[in-house]
């Protein structure tokens, strides 16, 4: 993905169930915010205003290998294709610095676009983790 995409080649997510606290919505875009690809504004196509901004966690948390339950991805319906993680981020203020969810990461097939949100069985991974940047 690159910056220059426009709004109507940029990719859509359709959630297999709604990700936790989104009112139901399934339906996103992902706008690419950086050059690099790493950090994307997720927007609603169900509800405007609506957006969220996720990141690919392994720029910022290397060791970042979360253990999904199999159950829970099975309607991605990956096959022998490699799941895109993305994660949440809390954009932070003044007082806070940003911070991403490695507890419930977003799961996507990046061949259909069927994504699903999964929350972790463990307290391995944070809700809040600080950003660092790998070397």
């Amino acid at each position: 993905m690159t910056a220059s995409r426009t709004e109507t080649d940029a990719p859509t997510i359709d959630f297999v169930e709604a990700p936790l606290g989104l009112m139901g919505l399934r339906h996103y875009r992902l706008h690419p915010l950086d050059e690099t690809g790493f950090l994307f504004s997720m927007r609603s196509l169900e509800a405007d205003g609506l957006r969220l901004f996720v990141v690919s966690p392994h720029p910022y948390f290397p060791d970042y290998l979360p253990d999904l339950d199999p159950e829970s991805v099975t309607d991605l319906r990956l096959g022998d294709v490699d799941p895109v993680l993305l994660v949440v981020v809390h954009p932070g203020d003044d007082q806070h610095p940003p911070t991403a969810n490695l507890l419930a990461p977003i799961v996507v097939n990046p061949a259909t676009g069927a994504a699903i949100q999964v929350v972790l069985d463990t307290d391995r991974w944070p809700l809040r983790a600080p950003f660092t940047v790998a070397d």
